[in-house]
């Protein structure tokens, strides 16, 4: 295997899993930026407040996302078990 077909290999691994983590993520963060803005509007500091949206908006990206990111993980392999000869030799 050549260093370029590695980094390539290991360019789009990673470049998967930041789309997949985005999908989870970004939602999340913006309903904590939400929840942070109204508490510091209100001045209410109760830490289930921040933390139970948050929970509820990655479960729901989680819930709705897993039939996207479970078919693009298996395109991933595919991919990779298709350039296995390239790799081998």
């Amino acid at each position: 295997m050549t260093p370029e077909i590695f980094v390539e290999i290991f360019r789009s691994a990673l470049w998967i899993v930041l789309i997949l983590v985005c999908a989870i993520i970004i939602p999340s963060l913006m309903i904590g930026l939400v929840v942070a803005v109204f508490q510091a509007a209100t001045s209410i500091n109760e830490q289930t407040l921040s933390f139970l949206p948050r929970l509820i908006v990655t479960l729901l990206a989680l819930m709705f996302g897993a039939h996207w990111m479970t078919q693009t993980m298996i395109e991933f392999f595919y991919e990779m078990v298709e350039r296995l000869p390239q790799v081998l030799y």
